[in-house]
């Protein structure tokens, strides 16, 4: 790892071949390495300096809105699809939302490991305090955050089931074909919708666990799903009389701008077209590391500064080679890896609450235990993290990519799956997935051998616990304050009169019953 004296700064210039100049590095004197903030009568700390030269090498000075659509959410559709992203009726027996896994004041997710989806004893209550009857969740990964989805361009999902063929930069999936669960691994489904965001909408209410319960549609294709609920919406056809109150045609009307009736208007379709602009419109990237890029020389603190240049350096030139697999303006490669993280849970379709990641939507073993880079952004309000949500902070996943075999043992030998929040009061937690270990060790083992024949981004360092507070501080300059703020969150939160159109609006509360 890296020397503690104060020539790493300048070695690290060197590793990028740029000038050393404590006033920045420009070719004519008045932009710098910030992106172009003319910061000539700033002197600069030698941190900065070679973090300003990381920046200028690896272009990272960039708006990551540039060039990209992003709704506003008071825009007409976006608001009518924070109306539905907080109505029961999306749900099968009508007692969850979409917001109930991905509510704005719990990092867009649900701040659990694992999912409580259908069937919950009290549908109102989310983050910890939400279980079901026996107390166990029953979907069988963590809930990714919807913040900043409009910024995805690859593929959504832990395994992006739903992926752009072309994956063109700034186009969200809207520059290419998208498959789909609906139509295969890497075959154009023609009805994905316009983007990402939208293709991706079309699957929660179709899925037992999470939306759907086995009590609706039993047996049914994702079609009649679909056009089940859409009816239900609508008031029309073999979902009629469903809602005691519907409201809702008055709604699309607003939202959509038009006068068609029920049948016309209120479609799955369109139904996935509002979430997806609800979603799309929460973009939050005010963070402190974007105020520095922006050519806030101060928006850093000396420790996240370390961090940063810690994250951004190669193992081999004394970093922690972080930003291989978390790259670009979503801190994401948008690729498949393995990391080994522990495999908690019920597992995803092997039978022996194992999960193979990738592999069961691309078919090939290589794929086995491998899953979609995660985004850094706003990574301090995304906790659990993981696949599983088995780590339940920051410091513990720095401790796994310092050592993932160790750090895995000690995972299992001291029964950490029993610290975390949703598992800590579960009636024999010790012995909840006896096959957790074994399969969490067939992944190391994976990883291991991906390190060892040169297919693995991810190398072995040796943090000490400095190097672990100064990567964990720059971690959290990626957040964006706004949400940590309620008063900033407001707008992407259904309100109880103006949001409920059909008398199933999820006014969430946590398990105090203070509201979200």
């Amino acid at each position: 790892m890296c020397n503690n004296d104060k020539n790493k700064y300048t070695n690290w210039l060197l590793i990028f071949g740029l000038c050393a100049g404590l006033q920045g590095c420009g070719g004519d004197g008045n932009a710098d390495a910030n992106g172009g903030a003319d910061n000539t009568n700033v002197t600069l700390t030698e941190e900065q300096t070679a973090l300003n030269a990381i920046i200028e090498n690896l272009n990272l000075a960039v708006s990551p809105t540039a060039g990209r659509t992003i709704p506003d959410i008071n825009d007409p559709l976006a608001t009518l699809g924070r109306k539905l992203f907080f109505s029961n009726s999306l749900s099968g027996d009508q007692d969850v939302a979409c917001a109930s896994c991905h509510h704005p004041m719990l990092g867009g997710a649900d701040e659990l490991s694992l999912p409580v989806g259908v069937n919950a004893t009290q549908p109102e209550v989310l983050g910890e305090g939400r279980v079901d009857a026996d107390d166990l969740p029953d979907v069988p990964r963590n809930s990714p955050t919807i913040f900043n989805m409009a910024l995805w361009d690859t593929g959504l999902f832990w395994d992006s089931r739903v992926e752009s063929s072309g994956k063109e930069a700034g186009q969200n999936g809207a520059g290419s074909t998208i498959s789909t669960p609906d139509s295969g691994f890497g075959v154009a489904d023609a009805n994905a919708g316009d983007n990402l965001v939208m293709a991706q909408a079309r699957f929660p209410v179709t899925s037992d666990e999470e939306m759907k319960d086995t009590t609706f549609e039993n047996g049914s294709n994702n079609d009649t799903i679909r056009s089940h609920l859409a009816a239900r919406i609508g008031d029309y056809g073999v979902g009629a009389g469903e809602l005691a109150t519907n409201q809702w045609l008055a709604a699309f009307q607003t939202g959509f701008n038009s006068s068609d009736g029920a049948t016309t208007l209120i479609t799955y379709d369109n139904i996935a077209k509002a979430l997806a602009e609800y979603q799309r419109s929460m973009v939050f990237v005010n963070s402190p590391w974007q105020n520095y890029l922006d050519g806030e020389t101060d928006a850093l603190t000396n420790l996240q500064i370390e961090g940063a240049l810690l994250f951004f350096t190669d193992t081999t030139q004394g970093g922690a080679g972080c930003v291989n697999c978390h790259s670009g303006i979503l801190f994401s490669d948008g690729l498949h890896h393995t990391v080994g993280f522990p495999q908690i849970g019920p597992g995803k379709n092997t039978g022996d609450d194992d999960d193979f990641g990738r592999e069961l939507i691309s078919g090939d073993t290589n794929d086995r235990h491998r899953f979609r880079t995660p985004s850094l952004l706003n990574i301090a309000v995304t906790a659990p993290y993981g696949h599983a949500g088995a780590y339940g902070n920051i410091e513990r996943v720095l401790r796994h990519y310092d050592n993932p075999r160790n750090t895995v043992n000690n995972y299992f030998n001291n029964d950490r799956l029993c610290d975390l929040d949703q598992f800590e009061n579960v009636s024999n937690c010790t012995s909840l997935y006896p096959d957790a270990r074994s399969h969490t060790l067939d992944a190391i083992s994976k990883l291991e051998d991906e390190q060892n024949n040169g297919t693995s981004e991810l190398n072995n360092v040796n943090f000490d616990g400095t190097e672990r507070a100064q990567l964990e501080a720059f971690l959290n300059a990626l957040t964006d304050p706004c949400v940590l703020d309620r008063a900033c969150m407001s707008a992407w939160i259904a309100d109880e009169v103006d949001d409920n159109p059909d008398a199933q609006v999820l006014i969430a509360t946590d398990e105090f019953g203070a509201p979200l």
